[in-house]
């Protein structure tokens, strides 16, 4: 006759591995959901980095931003009067984003963005994420933009 504890361990044992099982799956729908939806979730990147350099240039009244897409897509971007130059290159494959400015200082690393999916009320979704984090596009390009300017990354 098995005792309590015997009982006790074998359902933490259960219920352990439906919990795997279950994150397993997670996990696999959330890459499903990464895959199918990366294209949609790049033209976004695309339509947002090109919203705020055609804001800006609305502001400043003059094409003090040049934002350029290239025959493989990525997107250039120069300021006037400026030596430097941002680039937001997309890596279908791996499904990475990479914000290389030149105009950083060198010890700031590239900014390297993933698209990766996320259960949501009605099904599944992909987003920007960096360091497993949702990622504030507009504030993380408008920052970028600022050193690429030669501004500081934040308002003062």
């Amino acid at each position: 006759m098995p005792d309590e504890s015997t009982k006790q361990a074998a359902q933490e044992f259960l219920a352990a591995r439906l919990s795997e099982e279950g994150q397993t799956i997670d996990e696999r729908l959330n890459t499903e959901a990464a895959i199918a939806q990366a294209p949609m979730v790049w033209k976004k990147v695309t339509s947002i980095v090109m919203a705020i350099c055609n804001e800006w240039n609305a502001v400043t009244q003059e094409q003090s931003l040049t934002c350029k897409e290239t025959v493989l897509g990525d997107l250039r971007i120069w300021c006037a009067g400026r030596a430097h130059q941002m680039t937001v290159q997309y890596n279908s494959k791996d499904r990475l984003i990479t914000v290389k400015n030149t105009a950083r200082e060198k010890h700031e690393p590239e900014t390297i963005l993933s698209i990766a999916g996320y259960a949501t009320e009605s099904g599944r979704e992909a987003r920007v994420v960096r360091n497993n984090e949702p990622v504030n596009l507009e504030m993380l390009i408008l920052g970028q933009l600022r050193v690429l300017a030669g501004l500081s990354r934040r308002a003062e």
